[in-house]
């Protein structure tokens, strides 16, 4: 399985961002995908996470009520809408994919490369 984030960039404090995944490989539609992050001098921790079907979703607390994560219909694609970005949420994302969501909300099978956002206060 290979795993390209994009979507990162700078934006000021409220703005959003739409960072997108796009997963490869054999059977990957039926992985579960999702997101951490990684801030200077902290450790990778997780944001979001949904299932192969996409009906059932895992959010850290912290971003809940601002980020959002969805999948497209083929399955191969994972969204993370970010809205009303904090300085706090500034770090290097990283997608994940793993058999299922208690898996790849801890211990993932495959990363992807991060994508880098900066929020700007």
């Amino acid at each position: 399985v290979q795993l390209q984030a994009s979507g990162g960039g700078l934006v000021q404090a409220g703005g959003s961002l739409r960072l997108a995944c796009v997963a490869s490989g054999q059977l990957v539609q039926w992985y579960a995908l999702g997101w951490f992050r990684q801030a200077p001098g902290k450790e990778r921790e997780f944001v979001a996470a949904l299932n192969w079907r996409g009906d059932e979703t895992r959010v850290e607390d912290s971003v809940k009520d601002r980020f959002t994560i969805s999948r497209d219909s083929d399955k191969h694609t994972v969204f993370l809408q970010m809205n009303s970005l904090r300085p706090e949420d500034a770090a290097v994302y990283y997608c994940a994919a793993a058999g299922g969501i208690p898996r790849v909300s801890t211990t993932p099978d495959f990363w992807g490369q991060g994508t880098l956002v900066t929020v700007s206060s």
